[in-house]
């Protein structure tokens, strides 16, 4: 304990790395090897940057999950690592070297790789830095990268299995293609944005000799460049338009060959012409068309989004968007475009490289989800584990969206063109064919290579999401059968966002299982919602409305924090309107509130299933919220350091003992309850409440006139010690899952005085509700307060100085609030600050007085010679003049159809709403100026 006391002001900064040090260093944040096994696999941040708002929520919960089960006695798993998160962090590295002048061709393979190593060096760093200032008390001994070597054994290790068990196979697939970056990508790394855009109706002559010479298929189409690798035109069965034309064959435009016109339920009859062209290589649609029918597939493009030797001589070689306008043209003076409509459409561009996306017939690999053998041995128990109950999501509607995914599994594309990443197991000899094994020497082994027989390794580098699948059972040995693995899989819950249900998630259950003989990775899937700003937009950089959660802990200056979100863009007036935008939103930048602060607003926001609107409004309440509770203990402190303490019984104390006891043993239930059911929200309420309104305003005001100096019961002064000692202590280990920071301190400097000592609060016992409720209490405390509100009312309605002394009559007490008198008098003195209490004897006459009503007794205060009654009134008057003038002004504006009709409608509403304020505070005015003038 610091025999100085503790400090007179709570300063975060100047606790947080001290404790985090401490807690680090004495590697409390390791499994204790006791009790229950409880383990959290952190989701792995991507090592491309920094966190952000929304890893901050989500490691804020994981933490208080942690340790609230660490302080329960659970044998706690923390899982920490980064994920190296393949194309988005190679192509930070590549826009480094572009910003020099080259590109990673000039570098080679190896050098290249070597540099992203350094980045995720420096990036990984960070992020660990981060982690640590938010608290997180992960078990930093057992840190993973998912480009470990453990984990890339792992990796390699999965391959081989599912390859060796005919789930994985190469095939030439469509796939998302990105032209820029020359790699397939994952529907995640997609976005469709709706444009504007045209439709082409196209005309197909009929071939002759078919009795319809001169005669025309009419379609349309938002990609004319894709015309010249169509396979087939098609109707749906039951168009009778159509019936007698199937079968028979017409030119592909501007190319020398001819299709067929065929039948397939995929058509809508009523979309358009009712005619559809099948173009299999580049729609993943027309895809599964051609594969019913059998279709030739002919590719048209290069990597780079160019046209190839497919193509007429005419086309080859242009860029994607340069041969459509060619092509229209063509079309246009050979007389097939029939006309051209503007038409809204959803184009698919790369969310790392900006460019639109195509559907691309190449080469790759997939893990086989569809067949019948993928169905059995990876999608359907998948599927069974959520439906009978052993994974739950919460909340439960999410396993819709789950569910939805996965009975509608394409085989997953697990092949990137990528340079970053684990490169696939898999080996070409000169004749193309294929050997999957761990490495070279293990190919060589299993197939019975002679050594000279060359090989060559695939180029190519498999999904980021392919190894994050194996996290939760790599990071614990895997393959190996390891202790940790026996003991920490599965783990308890993952903790995640709804956009990677799918992505991730998902591919989790499907090779935990695999890989752990049907036993699930985890047994529920919390899902939280975004962190948004505070106009509810989504956080971006594009917006410049991203908060760092270091500048709210630590505080940043207002230019500081404009240069931040200004950094890198390249248009001026884009950075100039988030300049503006900042300066108006954040003059003075951003007071530093804390780590405890931050946390806790997380968590008091954590409603389940919804968004995070942040404020930093919200923040500084709960800073507000951290010095209350400092203050409290410093009176704590200041009160009990050096005196005697009794730990009586709680029967034994007094009724504002019993009934802070009460108060607290449902705190305790509540939060527990809370906690288990990943209520955070309720449980800051439930925190909040009980040390904010009724320990502190309250109980220390109780405590007050015990330890006055007009008290000479020392017994009841010790009593009352321990109570104020013993109820912090538990609220310090209740909060402490929320608030690491200030109940560490806090605790370490005052759970000494009740004999309590620990190298820290985090390993001592989360409270149980073993005090016990006391209703006669509850009650007694109960009329207290209100009697004390009632006078408190009273003297600002009147505007009674807070110190003057005041005459309390009360009449018509029952039986019960006599008791209650007799036991309160001192506190209902010394804290309503009153001269004198007197209980009306019967038929005595009632003084005029303001009152209020306690139950069935009237309570009066006689303000004869408290308010200068002249001066009051006058003070009124003019209070109702200046609002009376403000609701005019008001009703006049509202009355102004251009104002309503015109100005924004979040003005219009706040104007609105001051009117109302306005006219209830006058109405309130008004009833009180009528008490006065009574007088």
């Amino acid at each position: 304990m610091n025999t100085d006391g503790m400090a007179t002001r709570y300063q975060p900064a100047d606790i947080e790395n001290k404790w985090y040090d401490r807690w680090e260093k004495g590697n409390y944040f390791a499994p204790s090897g006791s009790g229950k096994p409880y383990a959290i696999m952190i989701p792995p941040p991507n090592v491309t940057g920094t966190l952000h708002m929304g890893h901050a929520f989500q490691d804020t919960i994981m933490d208080a999950l942690i340790r609230y089960h660490r302080m329960l006695g659970d044998n706690t798993l923390w899982q920490p690592g980064s994920d190296h998160a393949g194309i988005a962090t190679q192509m930070v590295v590549e826009r480094q070297l572009n910003a020099q002048g080259k590109t990673r061709h000039d570098l080679g393979r190896e050098a290249f790789t070597a540099k992203v190593w350094e980045w995720k060096a420096e990036s990984g760093g960070q992020i660990m830095r981060q982690l640590r200032r938010l608290g997180a008390s992960l078990d930093w001994m057992r840190e993973r990268f998912t480009m470990d070597d453990a984990l890339s054994r792992a990796v390699r290790t999965l391959f081989v299995k599912l390859y060796d068990d005919g789930l994985i196979y190469r095939g030439k697939r469509l796939v998302n293609w990105d032209p820029v970056l020359k790699t397939a990508i994952s529907d995640l790394e997609v976005e469709n944005r709706e444009e504007n855009g045209h439709m082409y109706h196209v005309r197909y002559p009929f071939v002759a000799g078919q009795g319809l010479d001169g005669q025309y298929m009419h379609i349309a189409t938002t990609r004319p460049e894709t015309i010249l690798a169509d396979g087939a035109l098609a109707v749906h069965p039951d168009d009778e338009r159509y019936r007698h034309l199937l079968g028979k064959m017409v030119h592909v435009p501007l190319t020398e060959r001819v299709i067929p016109i065929i039948a397939d339920e995929y058509v809508e009859m009523d979309f358009g012409t009712g005619c559809v062209k099948i173009t299999p290589a580049h729609d993943f649609n027309d895809y599964a068309v051609g594969q019913r029918h059998t279709m030739e597939v002919i590719n048209l493009m290069n990597p780079d989004a160019t046209l190839n030797d497919n193509v007429p001589a005419a086309y080859r070689g242009l860029d994607r968007w340069v041969a459509r306008e060619k092509i229209v043209a063509d079309l246009d003076a050979a007389g097939l475009l029939e006309k051209v409509e503007p038409h809204t459409l959803k184009r698919p561009y790369g969310d790392r490289s900006g460019v639109v996306i195509e559907p691309y017939l190449t080469d790759q690999w997939f893990v086989d989800l569809s067949s019948d053998k993928g169905m059995a041995k990876l999608t359907q128990p998948a599927l069974d584990a959520v439906r009978d109950g052993r994974i739950k999501f919460v909340p439960d509607n999410w396993k819709n969206t789950y569910y939805n995914w996965m009975e509608n599994l394409q085989d997953w594309c697990i092949s990137r063109q990528l340079w970053w990443g684990h490169r696939i197991p898999a080996w070409y000899d000169a004749d193309g064919n294929v050997y999957v094994a761990e490495n070279e020497a293990a190919v060589r082994e299993k197939y019975r290579l002679a050594a000279e027989h060359p090989l060559t390794q695939d180029e190519d580098v498999l999904d980021t999401w392919f190894s994050s699948a194996l996290w939760p059972f790599a990071t614990q040995g895997w393959p190996d059968d390891t202790a940790d693995l026996k003991t920490y899989y599965p783990g308890n819950v993952l903790v995640t966002g709804f956009d990677i249900i799918f992505f991730w998630v998902a591919r989790m259950v499907l090779m935990g299982m695999y890989c752990m003989n049907g036993a699930v990775p985890f047994r529920e899937v919390y899902i939280h919602g975004l962190v948004r700003d505070s106009e509810g937009q989504k956080m971006s950089k594009s917006k410049g409305n991203v908060l760092d959660p270091l500048d709210i802990i630590d505080g940043i200056d207002g230019e500081a924090l404009v240069a931040k979100r200004t950094s890198g863009m390249m248009q001026p007036q884009k950075a100039e309107k988030i300049a503006a935008q900042t300066r108006k939103e954040y003059p003075d930048g951003i007071a530093a509130y804390g780590t405890d602060a931050l946390r806790f607003t997380f968590a008091a926001q954590a409603t389940m299933g919804r968004d995070i609107v942040f404020d930093t409004k919200r923040v500084e309440g709960y800073r507000n919220f951290c010095n209350k509770l400092w203050n409290a203990a410093r009176f704590v402190q200041m009160q009990t350091a050096g005196q005697s303490i009794t730990a009586a019984p709680v029967k034994e104390k007094s009724a504002a003992d019993r009934w802070i006891y009460g108060a607290l043993d449902r705190t305790i239930r509540s939060v527990r309850e809370a906690f288990d059911t990943y209520r955070f929200d309720f449980a800051a309420q439930a925190l909040y409440d009980f040390i904010w309104n009724q320990y502190c305003d309250w109980y220390l005001e109780l405590a007050k006139p015990v330890l006055g100096k007009h008290n000479d019961d020392d017994a009841e002064k010790a009593r009352t010690r321990h109570t104020l000692l013993d109820v912090l202590e538990q609220a310090l280990r209740l909060i402490h899952p929320l608030m690491p920071y200030i109940s560490e301190e806090i605790w370490q400097q005052t759970a000494p005085l009740l004999g309590t000592a620990g190298d820290t609060l985090m390993t001592q016992a989360y409270p149980t509700a073993s005090n016990g409720e006391d209703p006669q209490a509850d009650a007694e405390i109960a009329w207290l307060q209100e009697t004390l509100l009632g006078v408190r009312k009273i003297r600002a309605d009147m505007n009674i100085a807070p110190g003057k002394p005041l005459p309390l009559i009360i009449s018509g007490l029952d039986d019960n609030a006599r008791g209650y008198l007799a036991a309160q008098e001192r506190s209902l003195l010394a804290l309503g600050r009153l001269d004198s209490v007197r209980v009306l004897a019967d038929g005595e006459a009632e003084p005029e007085a303001a009152a209020f009503m306690v139950g069935s007794a009237k309570n009066m205060i006689p303000l004869a010679g408290l308010i200068d009654k002249t001066a009051e009134l006058a003070r009124l008057d003019k209070e109702i003049a200046k609002r009376e003038q403000n609701i005019a002004r008001l009703s006049g504006q509202l009355a102004n159809v251009r104002f309503t009709a015109s100005a924004p409608a979040a003005l219009v509403e706040q104007t609105r709403a001051q009117l109302a304020s306005d006219e209830e505070t006058v109405a309130a005015l008004r009833a009180q100026r009528e008490k006065v003038a009574a007088l």
